[in-house]
């Protein structure tokens, strides 16, 4: 009965998956400069994404309890109105004062995690600008803010920066809804669900006045902070489709994309010119997609730091990175980070653990690509892209400390001379055909000792493809 049920929410999980893309057609990019970049992003597989801001002071799901949508996983404090909780979240920017917070060493934790990419949340649903906006004056520069006394309050210059000077691609996560926006949640009105909370064509200048505020912040963000990578927009339900919020998204790539050339647009969920990645969440396709994507995905439950939650294991997360790059994506993963300003000492474990890791396999992972089969068994296969070497990689079991002395390789196999090697051990290693297989013979002592946990990889220079 639990494999049962298990087998039914990974079935629903995957019929989610490929709801969530269901008619929408990948355009594909003309702009020279932007297939070069993503190109180079596809090379990366690995990235650190992270959800901050003052709702991080009380473990909230991040900007969610302030919408009045009825769904399980938004929780509020249901003693109160709603007025006063509202009232009450968006006095959280008097008292968050991260003082904890240490770009540098953020930067050089991904960096020692093997990840090349970082994506942070400039600005969440709730509106609150972790940048020194000129736009609003809910932001953490604010007099109001008791951060804004600190030597350099602008957070997202703090951070942009420390990870520029690492060589990371830089993305910067924008929500197109703006819940403290008075031309988005207006407050003649209630507050609604998600949506704009009055009718767009009734008051067409209000929806002028915030479309105009959009564009001039995210002209701040390509222009005051650094090369800029990626604009990672998110808010789905800001669309042309939807209750007529077209936010002109032509006028904005324009702009971004003539002071950032090459810019990755990340207009989630829409489909169209402007989805030139797709980010599946928390969730992993079942076979390999023809175009560039991402599983984003959290290193605990929530996407925002809440006291006590359960975090994944390092082995679930190895695996994860290994079949979702095993099927041609990216992985970003992403932790919350606490009202003072720190990652939790459960995401720093996981780094760095994740960090040993990579050190060993991490050319089975950067700048490759796909191969039939994929996955099969325990294995997952990747081919680098230039050198042509064959990647197959063997996931452990739960309580599989020591790698088997055998593997079998059943669907590729080396051509005649070729050599096949383990990552982490010096040495070739013996093989023989099997029917139409190859068994890989791993030497004793690296079986006892072995360089790594989790996953091993053996490398395969010259390959036979089987059709």
């Amino acid at each position: 009965m639990r494999r049962l049920f298990l087998c039914m929410i990974l079935v629903s999980w995957y019929t989610l998956l490929k709801a969530q893309y269901e008619g929408m057609e990948y355009y594909q990019e003309q702009d020279p400069a932007v297939k070069v970049k993503l190109e180079q992003w596809q090379d990366l597989k690995f990235g650190f994404f992270v959800h901050w801001g003052p709702y991080s002071q009380k473990g909230y799901c991040e900007s969610w309890t302030i919408c009045t949508e009825d769904v399980d996983w938004i929780q509020r404090d249901t003693i109160i109105s709603y007025d006063e909780y509202y009232r009450n979240y968006v006095n959280l920017k008097k008292t968050f004062n991260p003082v904890k917070f240490n770009p540098e060493y953020w930067a050089d934790l991904a960096k020692e995690a093997g990840m090349k990419y970082f994506v942070f949340t400039t600005k969440h649903h709730d509106g609150f600008c972790m940048w020194d906006t000129k736009e609003t004056d809910y932001k953490i520069t604010s007099s109001e803010c008791p951060y804004h006394t600190a030597p350099n309050p602008d957070i997202l210059k703090e951070l942009f920066g420390a990870f520029q000077k690492r060589d990371f691609m830089i993305g910067a996560y924008f929500s197109k809804p703006d819940w403290n926006s008075p031309y988005y949640w207006s407050d003649r009105w209630q507050h609604g669900d998600r949506n704009v909370n009055y009718k767009i064509k009734n008051h067409p200048w209000m929806w002028e006045k915030f479309c105009d505020f959009t564009y001039n912040q995210i002209k701040e963000l390509m222009t005051g902070y650094g090369k800029v990578d990626i604009i990672w927009l998110d808010g789905g339900w800001v669309a042309p489709e939807n209750r007529d919020q077209d936010i002109k998204m032509d006028r904005i790539v324009e702009m971004a994309r003539g002071y950032q050339p090459g810019l990755i647009v990340v207009d989630r969920w829409i489909g169209g010119k402007y989805e030139n990645y797709r980010t599946p969440e928390q969730k992993i396709p079942e076979k390999p997609w023809d175009y560039p994507w991402e599983t984003c995905m959290t290193m605990a439950n929530q996407w925002s730091y809440l006291p006590g939650d359960k975090y994944k294991s390092t082995r679930e997360l190895v695996h994860y990175l290994v079949d979702i790059v095993s099927k041609g994506g990216n992985f970003l993963l992403n932790v919350g980070v606490d009202g003072n300003g720190e990652i939790p000492p459960e995401g720093i474990k996981i780094m760095k653990e994740m960090g040993v890791w990579m050190k060993v396999n991490g050319e089975a992972i950067y700048e490759t690509r796909p191969i039939a089969p994929y996955k099969e068994a325990k294995i997952c296969y990747t081919k680098h892209k230039n050198n042509g070497k064959v990647y197959a990689i063997y996931l452990n079991d739960e309580n599989e400390v020591n790698p088997p002395s055998q593997i079998m390789l059943y669907s590729i196999s080396p051509a005649r001379g070729a050599k096949i090697s383990l990552l982490g051990y010096k040495g070739n290693l013996s093989y023989k055909r099997v029917g139409n297989g190859v068994l890989v013979t791993l030497p004793p002592s690296f079986v006892k000792n072995p360089a790594c946990e989790h996953a091993w990889t053996l490398c395969i220079s010259g390959m036979n493809e089987k059709e």
